[in-house]
């Protein structure tokens, strides 16, 4: 329920501290007092929009708070999926600057604005005059029927395996386009695979073979080359083995001279060794370079097949091709697999389509159930406010087989008449400003004995009643006050007599800026209050006896 409400810099509010009781809470006030602003504020903590031209002082950020008692209402596990404090006493609040930019708390946890209604929607209803026009909302009737059968856990399986179905459909749609799209390719796609596939081709081959082409295309040079070298370290008559060769029969004659020159005959002994290797090698590899147009042949063809498949493909190495020829198999693979594929999304969706089936029908049994029994709740708590002659008929066009959506295959209608035989009808075509609205307080009054809603608003839905009918409509408010707390905004006194609290709405004019004010009142200033809503600004005695009267029934 909400405890206490507080509002700082918001339309004709300057501040104002508000605390709220269980049971029925009575606000009355002259009409421009500020109650429907106080209700505009509220509001705003719960996630509606708002402008900061609506500021009393735009020098100031506005600034709503709302303190709620929320142990008992089963929202612990909402607090844990939305990863909020859960807190007995819950505080929401909302600062909104002077630029119109605003921020959304709950119990000091940042929250968006979506969040913020999402939660708001559990704590209070809050139902005006003019929110009559949703009884033909078939959403809001289908929602009555559904917040009295009590099936919530069953309706949000079906709405999960719902939107699954929905998306295997458009999965399965989209997988039979992309199918046909793919066999139409099929043929294209397997000549460049098989293309690739012939080609037979090695990540590093391109590399390996430019090198060997290069080679044979200077094989002439290169066995010339390395021809002059053998004859330069051979075979000239300065050639350098000959030079080793007379330096170490020199250096040897001296080594019984000097030991010291035995180390140098062995280093050059080495240098020769290594020298004769070198040459061999040469020999062996000017053996091996031959001029050979037919492997220049293949390699360039080789090349010129490898070139051809990159342009073709917009690549520039093997690698690339390599991984064009798995994505191109993978695709070739999808298609002859893809018959199988939809095959098995098939069979899915239809094994989907019946457990949704199955739990849409249990769904629409429980709620035929309960409507005989919502008629005639309804029905009764007409009688109370003096609508004894309406008639009730809630319609349940349930759909073909196949003709489900997020909520089943219920199609809800509620059909009214206010008196015995006339013509049923939708209620905005056969029920006036007041009877609509106490067929709306009948509903919100059935609908809060079965779901778990901390508060609920009326705001001046009493229109276009009076009298004994106000007295009436007063006490299934005060009844329904035993079950959630009610806040009712009102002209009539026969209503404001029945509040457990009575708080006073009121332009306070004395300072430079007319401000709103609230106050809760005492028992003797109920009884002025009330006898200035029945008699006027200066009641008389009978009208303070009246009133005294009023309060003590």
């Amino acid at each position: 329920m909400l405890s206490r409400l507080t509002i700082n810099n918001y339309a004709l509010i300057d501040n104002l501290d508000i605390a709220f009781d269980a049971g029925l809470n009575i606000m009355t006030g002259e009409t421009g007092a500020g109650k429907s602003i106080i209700l505009g504020a509220l509001s705003l903590i719960l996630g509606q929009r708002t402008e900061s031209k609506y500021f009393f002082n735009q020098q100031k950020k506005c600034v709503i708070e709302g303190l709620f008692r929320i142990d008992g209402f089963h929202l612990k596990k909402y607090f844990e999926e939305n990863d909020l404090d859960y807190e007995a006493e819950t505080v929401l609040r909302r600062e909104i600057n002077s630029d119109g930019k605003s921020r959304a708390f709950v119990n000091d946890t940042p929250v968006n604005l979506a969040s913020l209604k999402q939660l708001g929607e559990k704590l209070i209803d809050i139902h005006s005059q003019h929110a009559t026009a949703e009884i033909n909302d078939s959403n809001f009737q289908l929602l009555v029927v559904d917040s009295i059968t009590n099936h919530s856990e069953l309706l949000e399986q079906y709405r999960n395996a719902f939107f699954t179905y929905k998306k295997s459909a458009t999965q399965l749609q989209q997988l039979i386009a992309e199918n046909e799209k793919a066999k139409s390719e099929e043929d294209y796609l397997q000549f460049q695979f098989d293309e690739l596939e012939k080609a037979s081709l090695v990540e590093d081959e391109q590399e390996t073979l430019e090198q060997e082409l290069y080679a044979l295309n200077n094989a002439e040079e290169i066995k010339r080359n390395l021809l002059n070298t053998t004859y330069l370290l051979q075979e000239s008559e300065t050639a350098a083995l000959n030079q080793f060769k007379e330096s170490l029969q020199l250096l040897n004659s001296l080594e019984k001279f000097n030991p010291k020159v035995g180390e140098l005959v062995q280093r050059l002994t080495s240098i020769n060794i290594e020298l004769k290797d070198i040459v061999a090698e040469i020999e062996d590899l000017e053996q091996a370079t031959q001029v050979d147009e037919v492997r220049t042949t293949q390699i360039s063809d080789r090349l010129a097949l490898i070139f051809s498949l990159q342009k073709k493909h917009r690549v520039s190495s093997n690698s690339e091709l390599l991984k064009i020829q798995e994505d191109l198999s993978d695709r070739l693979n999808k298609i002859q697999s893809g018959d199988d594929s939809i095959e098995n999304l098939q069979k899915q969706l239809e094994k989907q389509k019946t457990e949704l089936q199955n739990m849409a029908l249990a769904l629409s049994k429980n709620r035929q159930k309960a409507i005989p029994e919502i008629e005639k709740q309804i029905l009764k708590t007409l009688a109370d406010v003096d609508m004894g002659q309406a008639v009730l008929k809630i319609e349940n066009n349930i759909a073909v087989k196949e003709a489900f959506d997020k909520n089943g295959i219920d199609h809800i209608r509620f059909l009214f008449s206010a008196n015995k035989g006339h013509k049923l009808a939708e209620m905005s075509k056969v029920a006036s400003g007041g009877e609509l609205s106490r067929v709306m307080l009948s509903i919100k009054s059935l609908i809060s004995r079965y779901t778990a809603l901390p508060t609920i608003i009326f705001d001046e839905i009493d229109t276009g009643v009076s009298g004994e009918v106000a007295n009436k409509v007063g006490l299934v408010m005060e009844q329904l006050s035993k079950f959630l707390q009610v806040v009712t905004i009102t002209h009539l006194p026969q209503i404001a007599s029945k509040g457990h609290s009575h708080y006073l709405v009121y332009k306070n004019d004395t300072g430079k800026i007319p401000s709103t004010k609230i106050k809760k009142l005492t028992e003797e200033e109920r009884v002025l209050e009330v006898a200035k809503m029945l008699s006027g600004s200066k009641p008389g005695e009978s009208a303070l006896q009246n009133a005294r009267e009023l309060l003590n029934s």
